[in-house]
């Protein structure tokens, strides 16, 4: 059998905590990417009926040679099963296959599954280890990486969760040629996000290469990838619980967590929220002359060129979003706090926004569907 090529590593560097992000090809079968946190432990994979007919018995044929004992859960996809219910499924899994602290989760698919499986390794026997395996282009880039995991509550998306780091991530690439285009789509969302918020030299790649990354062309996507993750791994390692820089990496989360929500998180893919509330918060900031209308168009002209969404329908009513985003994570003291541009590749947390500014911005980007 052919070995793959040797995948791209980046450490996410948390001192004995530290671990490998792996890029490449052809990895969910190879169990030598990970054989150093199998050794003989007992593995619970876990994931959805949507990625389970692709990959599921792949990375189960692989794990066999070195696991203990191995049992896979098949869950229901979709950000409206990331609940309680969901999560003491998982508990009561591992109850039952009396899972001991040495257990490992292997955590294969998107966003909502990584979420939901890191949540339950932190809960189960008050921590155990878990690696992310994400098959969509937003859980590679985002996602999978820095520790959050969380559960909806109805008032408000992620608001019950911890953080717990996995103890490796493995993104295999060919993974992306099986995924639907909106999902696909809504993962180009957060690398936009990465560089309007901390490298303009990549968002000025993302422009020139917006074909190449539409039709999946593998190299400019792993460079994408590989990109977004160093982004991603060196704001983790400066700030691993959100008290400070980290919070930049939620520009437009605010707007588009809200526009979840309201819609019972089933009519906007995560990124595609993100993408609208990226466009009002750049907006914004050139409402507040934080930036300029050249910097607010190029971004969303990007998203545009990636088929994301950038308005709100109008069937959503800025009193309603603007109540919702009062339950942001990142307020403080009662107030909004908002990531916001100062120019293309440099992002700023503002308080202290009026309650009218806002829902300015939410009424005039609503439009007809």
């Amino acid at each position: 059998m052919t070995r793959s090529p040797e995948p791209r590593r980046i450490t996410v560097p948390l001192g004995d905590r530290s671990y490998p992000i792996l890029i490449g090809t052809g990895l969910l079968s190879e169990s030598r990417l990970v054989d150093e946190q199998l050794a003989g432990r007992p593995v619970l994979v876990i994931t959805d009926t949507n990625v389970a007919p692709h990959y599921l018995d792949p990375v189960m044929s692989g794990l066999a040679r070195n696991a203990a004992s191995l049992e896979a859960m098949i869950l229901e996809p979709g950000e409206d099963r990331k609940t309680a219910e969901s999560w003491l499924e998982v508990l009561d899994r591992l109850v039952a296959i009396r899972a001991t602290r040495d257990a490992l989760i292997i955590a294969l698919g998107g966003g909502v599954i990584g979420d939901l499986c890191g949540f339950a390794a932190a809960a189960y026997m008050r921590g155990i280890d878990f690696i992310q395996v994400p098959t969509t282009l937003l859980a590679q880039v985002d996602a999978s990486v820095g520790g959050k995991t969380a559960i909806n509550h109805p008032e408000g998306k992620n608001l019950i969760g911890a953080f717990h780091q996995p103890v490796a991530v493995v993104i295999d690439v060919t993974t992306l040629q099986t995924l639907p285009e909106r999902e696909y789509a809504a993962g180009l969302a957060e690398t936009v996000k990465y560089g309007a918020i901390r490298d303009s030299g990549f968002f000025a790649w993302l422009e020139s290469h917006a074909a190449e990354l539409a039709d999946r062309e593998p190299t400019a996507l792993t460079e994408a990838i590989e990109r977004s993750c160093r982004i991603k791994a060196e704001v983790v390692a400066n700030d691993e619980t959100e008290q400070g820089q980290r919070a930049h990496l939620n520009f437009g989360h605010t707007f588009g967590h809200a526009l979840e929500t309201a819609t019972g998180y089933r009519r906007f893919l995560h990124g595609e929220a993100v993408a609208v509330g990226m466009v009002l918060a750049a907006r914004l900031s050139a409402k507040l002359r934080l930036t300029d209308d050249e910097a607010a168009g190029r971004l969303e002209t990007l998203l545009a060129r990636f088929g994301l969404p950038v308005r709100i329908p109008a069937d959503l009513q800025a009193e309603r979003l603007y109540d919702l985003m009062t339950l942001d994570k990142k307020n403080r003291a009662g107030e909004i706090r908002l990531i916001l541009l100062e120019q293309l590749g440099k992002s700023v947390i503002r308080a202290g926004v009026g309650r009218s500014e806002l829902l300015d911005i939410l009424a005039a980007a609503e439009t007809a569907e």
